[in-house]
């Protein structure tokens, strides 16, 4: 048995949430779910952001599927997301990003990981104001560095890739960014059978949209890895495609990349395969690597044949029909 919390989120969240369960229980494995939320549709009601149940949760289970929260911009409350990715110590943020069968997909063979690193940077909200306006500080550590980097190659060696792509700003950031560069020029030594790459984050942007297919795994600090991240999600047909991992020591939660999209909560418009995919990745965390692969065989197999596909991804279906889809190709898998 293997219990997991199950946080639905706010907006299209419920929606994809529940969308994912169903595909994850179609695999036949005995998950037992444990259904708490958050987010600012439970603070309307309780008055807590995050109650009490979902840390009890999260500390009993040590595993979670997250569906998106809404984050208030430029005012309210801080990220919830961020807020458990520190309290945990979350600090590897994983994102695969592979071609798909797709129109929008506009490359045929990339395959890349982003390890971006989770808890520093200015992700780590040290703010204030100051005379005339406000100012952020970017907080790097030898420490914080060095794992995020030993992970990103430790994921290479086990994965047989040739090689890791570092990006930084250490021509101009040279405390912070040149610090985590020389950490990871420490570290690379470590593993003589891996190349190690460094790319300046803005020159990385251009060679990503020109020709991503020249890397394969990447790591990086928090802000940089958010940027990229995003953009690559674009090369291969949005964000409703591209699945995440949060992993600390102990603790993993798995959510999609995408937001919580309000403007079409409730209208079985949303597409569910983010986080469907995450869900794989979280059954992979676990050691259940042929059910993961039986639904990411399946999903693919139904964004090929194309006939069942949500508006984000050209076609006319709900929500439900494409999970059915999904879990329909699923039980064509084990009966061939």
């Amino acid at each position: 048995m293997y219990p997991i919390t199950l946080i639905p989120g706010d907006g299209i969240g419920a929606e994809v949430s529940f969308a994912a369960k169903r595909v994850l229980d179609a695999t036949g494995l005995p998950l037992l779910w444990d259904i708490v939320n958050a987010g600012a549709g439970v603070y309307k009601e309780t008055g807590h952001l995050v109650p009490p149940a979902v840390y009890e949760s999260l500390e009993k289970n040590k595993l979670a599927l997250k569906g998106p929260i809404t984050t208030p911009v430029g005012a309210g409350f801080r990220s919830i997301n961020v807020q458990l990715r520190k309290k945990y110590d979350l600090f590897a943020n994983i994102r695969p990003v592979s071609s798909l069968p797709l129109e929008s997909c506009r490359y045929d063979h990339l395959d890349l990981v982003i390890f971006r690193e989770n808890t520093e940077g200015l992700y780590a909200g040290i703010e204030s104001e100051i005379d005339g306006g406000a100012q952020a500080i970017k907080q790097v550590t030898a420490a914080g560095s060095q794992r995020i980097i030993r992970r990103a190659f430790q994921y290479a060696l086990e994965n047989k890739k040739q090689k890791v792509t570092v990006v930084h700003k250490a021509n101009i950031l040279k405390k912070t960014d040149g610090l985590f560069l020389d950490i990871a020029r420490s570290v690379a030594k470590d593993f003589p059978s891996i190349a190690m790459e460094e790319v300046i984050v803005d020159n990385m942007c251009m060679q990503l949209v020109m020709n991503p297919d020249q890397y394969q795994v990447i790591v990086t600090m928090n802000l940089y890895g958010d940027i990229l991240s995003d953009l690559c999600s674009g090369l291969v047909g949005g964000l409703g495609l591209v699945p995440g991992a949060n992993i600390g020591r102990d603790m993993a939660i798995f959510e999609a990349v995408h937001g919580s999209a309000p403007d079409i909560a409730g209208k079985g418009l949303a597409n569910p395969i983010a986080l469907i995919l995450s869900g794989a990745m979280m059954l992979d965390y676990i050691g259940e690597q042929t059910a993961a692969d039986q639904v990411r065989h399946a999903i693919n197999q139904v964004l090929q044949e194309g006939r069942v596909l949500t508006r984000d991804l050209g076609g006319n279906a709900d929500t439900d029909t494409l999970v059915e889809a999904i879990i329909g190709k699923m039980k064509e898998t084990v009966s061939a």
